[in-house]
């Protein structure tokens, strides 16, 4: 699984919205929405925050490990 997908099913698994994530990493929906595309690469500075909201991995959240 990609790490596309993972992002999706993470904020969709926590009934969370493209913009309530965008706002926890202070940047716009439509640019949350293009990083769940795979339009722009997600920064690592997002990816951290993400893995840290999540209560995951890094790895997880990159689709290189299925352990959380």
């Amino acid at each position: 699984m990609d790490y596309r997908r993972r992002l999706r099913d993470l904020r969709e698994d926590h009934d969370k919205t493209q913009s309530q994530i965008a706002a926890l990493l202070g940047t716009s929906q439509t640019m949350y929405a293009r990083y769940e595309r795979g339009a722009n690469e997600l920064p690592i500075r997002h990816l951290i925050t993400l893995a840290d909201y999540y209560n995951v991995t890094t790895d997880y959240l990159l689709g290189r490990s299925d352990q959380q």
